[in-house]
């Protein structure tokens, strides 16, 4: 059987407890991690599983650090490490300016602002033993810095074609050691291969209206399709941002179609060196649970 991936999980109101018997199936179908975005409380959704889980790891992808003062993700951190015995990863990253002016929080720059949350975070007077962290990275310069100052790194909407010149930011010990390497990748499985296209388009349309999304696809080689959505974003056309997104920029990013080529597509995100995949499930016909039952089918 091929290598099983390892799986993202949110909890949103009103479907929490189902959530936790949601995690507690992906644990006994022996999917080797499950990690929690920062949709809601990524921090409070890893403390409940800590509890009702006995084997998977499992851990934060990612928390912002600007939400929470250091010293107290500090304390969070250490709680679940020490009670889930040692099977957490702390997930930080800087999140977007956006996303963070919404929160009338200023965000300063990147590197810095990651460089002093990892200090302040590992020197945090009376918070314990602190579990392993990783950092969200998209770019080379966070890449190397989580080699520098952290255990892991996590990619999401990555793409894969330009995995091998991400990872060459890192040393040959980080790439073939214990060093955390994960990516996190909208997935939709559905035979019907163009309703499946169209779910993953949707989710990633709003990131590539991120700035730092669409220097890193540019970079990645599809300067054509951020050109189009900047044009788009211009005349706020948003039916026009999804049609500049093509086909290729989107099997290059997400994973979408039969059964058959999802797996072939999580094999190959294996073989781009990425050793942790983390699918984010979605559906044509349902929300997240209705997601997790179609993936869960295509490894029975």
């Amino acid at each position: 059987m091929p290598a099983l991936p390892a799986l993202s999980l949110a909890a949103v109101p009103g479907r929490r407890t189902p959530t936790l018997e949601l995690a507690r199936e992906i644990e006994r179908r022996g999917f080797p991690g499950i990690y929690c975005p920062s949709v809601g409380d990524s921090l409070a959704l890893c403390e409940a599983l800590a509890f009702v889980t006995s084997e998977i790891r499992f851990g934060t992808s990612i928390s912002p650090i600007y939400t929470r003062h250091p010293s107290e993700f500090a304390s969070a951190a250490s709680f679940i490490h020490e009670i889930s015995g040692g099977r957490f990863i702390f997930g930080a990253g800087v999140s977007h300016a956006a996303t963070m002016e919404r929160l009338g929080v200023t965000a300063g720059r990147p590197l810095a602002d990651m460089r002093k949350f990892v200090d302040d975070l590992k020197s945090a007077p009376r918070a314990g033993e602190l579990p392993p962290i990783m950092l969200a990275t998209l770019r080379r310069g966070m890449i190397r810095l989580a080699e520098e100052i952290a255990d892991g790194m996590v990619l999401a909407n990555a793409a894969r074609s330009q995995v091998g010149a991400s990872l060459g930011a890192l040393t040959d010990a980080a790439r073939d050691g214990d060093f955390f390497i994960g990516c996190m990748t909208p997935t939709c499985v559905n035979d019907d291969k163009q309703a499946a296209a169209a779910v993953n388009r949707r989710t990633l349309t709003r990131y590539a209206m991120l700035p730092n999304y669409r220097n890193y696809w540019r970079e990645a080689g599809y300067e054509e399709e951020m050109a189009g959505v900047e044009a788009a974003m211009r005349v706020n056309d948003m039916d026009g941002i999804a049609r500049a997104l093509s086909d290729r920029w989107l099997a290059d990013t997400t994973l979408f179609g039969s059964a058959a080529e999802v797996r072939e597509g999580i094999e190959a995100w294996f073989d781009a060196g990425i050793k942790t995949p983390i699918i984010v499930p979605s559906s044509a016909s349902g929300g997240q649970f209705v997601a997790f039952e179609e993936f869960f089918s295509i490894w029975e």
